[in-house]
């Protein structure tokens, strides 16, 4: 054999002996698997039925109403608080208001059935109005005491309602109201659900 071809065949060996290393290189066993993961937000829906709680005209002082509603969850998360804020707008029909409707008409009482609560208890509207702001105002799904909540659900789970009574009187003051006659006022009730705390999943 000629010098020629043997260093061919060399040549050829060499480059066989590469690719087999370098084919060699990716010759072992592999798997892949694919996880696929959800993270699904949770809602915070909450209803009042009915959505007018009182409707009333032609009252006079000494006039009490008292209504019956119900706190709904809708949603699909524990409600912790239900916390209530109040305005209200006065319709002055002759114009000669010297003092604010809101402070003659009065809620006796809100007592939550189902929590055995009384978290607003004879304020007029005009107190609840100005003195309640977000960081203190009454929660109406929350026991009277904390002692039982340690033992009880104070909290609104998804699917349930909870029962309230709530009792308003235009207090008569014993005094001339006569500037009220033929007054309105719009009573606006907001609310306010929160979610309970974060917790391991």
């Amino acid at each position: 054999m000629s010098i020629k071809k043997k260093f061919g065949l060399g040549i050829a060996s060499a480059a066989l002996g590469l690719s087999l290393v370098g084919g060699g290189t990716f010759a072992y066993f592999s798997d892949t698997e694919v996880t696929n993961n959800t993270f699904a937000a949770g809602t915070l829906d909450l209803s009042v039925n009915p959505k007018t709680i009182v409707n009333v005209d032609n009252i006079k002082p000494g006039d009490t109403m008292l209504r019956e509603f119900k706190l709904v969850n809708n949603g699909s998360l524990d409600i912790d608080d239900v916390l209530l804020s109040t305005d209200y707008k006065v319709t002055d029909a002759k114009g000669n208001n010297v003092e604010d409707f809101g402070e003659h008409i009065r809620v006796n009482f809100l007592y939550n059935a189902d929590k055995d609560s009384v978290p607003i208890f004879s304020k007029t509207l005009k107190d609840l109005k100005d003195n309640y702001s977000d960081m203190n105002s009454p929660d109406v799904i929350i026991f009277w005491d904390e002692f039982w909540n340690q033992f009880f659900n104070g909290y609104l789970a998804p699917g349930t309602d909870d029962t309230l009574y709530v009792q308003f009187e235009f207090v008569d003051n014993g005094q001339d109201q006569n500037q009220f006659q033929g007054d309105s006022l719009q009573l606006e009730w907001t609310f306010n659900a929160t979610q309970t705390e974060g917790e391991e999943r």
